[in-house]
C-alpha cells in the first residue's frame, strides 16, 4: 500500500520526529475505542506523550523544545490523527497555543517564560477556554459572559466555558473574561488546582468524543493581577498559521479511512465473486478517487505551510490562503471518508470495523473554526472589494 503521507517527510530531523508521531499514533489507536466510549482523553496516552516530550515540540530550543516549523507540526499531527483524530486534535490545541505565544508574543516575556519553564520541566498541558453556551464560537465575536471583577490586588472570576478540549487533563486554562473595570476582554492564566476551578462532565457528542471537551466551571476563582496575561486588542490581529493543525487532523482521519478501505478491499471476497472486491471496477474507481482527493489536499496544505515557513514577510497576506485550506481540506476529508464507507458497504456501519468512527469524527471538522460560510465571505470580499 502506498504511504501517501511519508512522501512529505523531507529531512532527517522530520524523519526523527515523524517516528515519534508514529509511535504515539500506534498507542493512540490502541486506546481510541475506550476514549470514544468514555468520551474522555486517555490519561495513559497523555503519559506516553509526556514521555516522548511531545508537549514541548513547539517550544523554542532554549526551553527544551524542538522549535518545529508549521510544516513539521502539521506532518506530525496528521500522522497522530491516523491513530486517533481525537487525540491529535486535543494535543494540537496545546501545541498550537504554545506556537502562537512564541511567534505572536501577545504576553509579556515574564509570563511566557514562567509557562515555558513549566512545560520544559514537567511537560504541562495548556489550552484556551473561550467558547460559552450563550456566545458560541469566539470567532463570531461574542462578548464572554465569564466576568472578572477587581478585588483588592487581584480579580475574582465566575463563569462557564464549553468545548474545553482535554479539560480533565489540562494543567492550565487560558480563560477569556470580560474585565469590568477595564470594559474589555482579557485572558487569565488559571491553574487547575485553584479553589473554585472544576470540570463538569458534559461532553456527549456524535464524534471526536475522545477529546473530552467538557465544561470548565469557575466559581469565585481568586487570581493575582499577574495572571491577567493578555488583553483583547493589545495586538493587531494577524493570520494564525498554527490553526492549520485542524485540517491536518481531519486529513489524518481521512487517510486512516483510506488505508482501512484498501485493506478491506484486498481481503473481502463475497461468494458471488472469484476474487476479492479489490478487482471490482467501481471499487477501484472509489479508491482512485480517494487518492486523487488526498493528493490534492496534501499539496494544498503543505504548500501553504511551506510558504508560511519560508516567507514570513508574506504572512500578513495569507489569511485567505489559510482559511481556504481549512475549508477545502476538511471538506475533502469528508468526501474521502464517505468513499471509504462505500467501499466497505453495510459493514462500514458496524462497530466491528473502524469506518463508522472515522465517519463520526470527520464530521466535526465542519464545526471547527473558521466555518465555511465565514471563509467564503472572506474570499468573496477579496474578489469583489479587495
Amino acid at each position: 500500500m502506498t504511504d501517501l503521507l511519508k512522501k512529505w517527510v523531507k529531512t532527517e530531523d522530520q524523519q526523527r520526529l515523524f517516528s515519534k508521531a508514529e509511535r504515539l499514533a500506534e498507542k493512540a489507536g490502541e486506546v481510541a475505542a475506550q476514549s470514544d466510549k468514555e468520551a474522555s482523553f486517555s490519561f495513559e496516552l497523555l503519559h506516553e506523550m509526556k514521555k516522548e516530550k511531545y508537549p514541548s515540540l513547539t517550544l523554542p530550543a532554549n526551553y527544551g523544545g524542538e522549535n518545529i516549523s508549521l510544516y513539521t507540526f502539521l506532518l506530525l499531527q496528521e500522522k497522530l490523527a491516523e491513530g486517533d483524530g481525537s487525540a491529535a486534535l486535543s494535543i494540537g490545541w496545546h501545541l498550537g497555543v504554545v506556537m502562537e505565544l512564541k511567534d505572536d508574543q501577545p504576553w509579556e516575556d515574564t509570563d511566557f517564560v514562567r509557562l515555558a519553564n513549566e512545560i520544559k520541566a514537567n511537560q504541562v498541558i495548556v489550552n484556551r477556554a473561550a467558547s460559552e453556551p450563550a456566545t458560541g464560537s469566539p470567532t463570531r465575536g461574542g462578548i464572554p459572559e465569564t466576568k472578572a471583577v477587581r478585588q483588592g490586588e487581584g480579580y475574582v472570576l465566575n463563569g462557564r466555558k464549553t468545548f474545553t478540549s482535554m479539560a480533565e487533563q489540562l494543567d492550565y486554562f487560558i480563560v477569556s473574561a470580560y474585565v469590568e473595570e477595564l470594559d474589555t476582554v482579557g485572558w487569565f492564566l488559571i491553574h487547575r488546582d485553584l479553589s473554585g476551578v472544576k470540570v463538569e462532565k458534559t461532553w456527549d457528542t456524535l464524534g471526536m468524543r475522545g477529546t473530552g471537551s467538557d465544561d470548565l466551571v469557575l466559581e469565585n476563582v481568586k487570581l493575582p493581577e499577574r495572571d491577567l496575561v493578555e488583553m483583547k486588542g493589545s495586538q493587531k490581529p494577524s493570520p494564525k498559521g498554527w490553526l492549520l493543525h485542524i485540517p491536518a487532523c481531519y486529513l489524518g482521519i481521512a487517510l486512516a479511512a483510506r488505508n482501512k478501505a484498501i485493506t478491506f478491499a484486498q481481503n473481502f471476497q463475497p461468494n458471488s465473486l472469484n476474487t476479492t472486491i479489490s478487482e471490482v471496477s467501481h471499487i477501484r474507481e472509489k479508491i482512485g478517487e480517494m487518492d486523487l482527493k488526498l493528493i490534492e489536499a496534501h499539496h494544498f496544505l503543505y504548500s501553504v505551510a511551506q510558504k508560511w515557513d519560508e516567507q514570513p514577510v508574506k504572512r500578513t497576506e495569507m489569511a485567505g490562503d489559510l482559511a481556504a485550506v481549512k475549508v477545502s481540506v476538511t471538506n475533502k476529508a469528508q468526501e474521502i471518508v464517505d468513499l471509504a464507507m462505500r467501499v466497505a458497504g453495510g459493514r462500514g456501519l458496524s462497530k466491528q470495523y473502524q469506518f463508522e468512527k472515522y465517519y463520526r469524527d470527520v464530521r466535526a471538522g465542519l464545526h471547527n473554526p473558521p466555518m465555511d460560510d465565514a471563509v467564503l465571505q472572506i474570499l468573496a470580499g477579496n474578489a469583489l472589494d479587495g
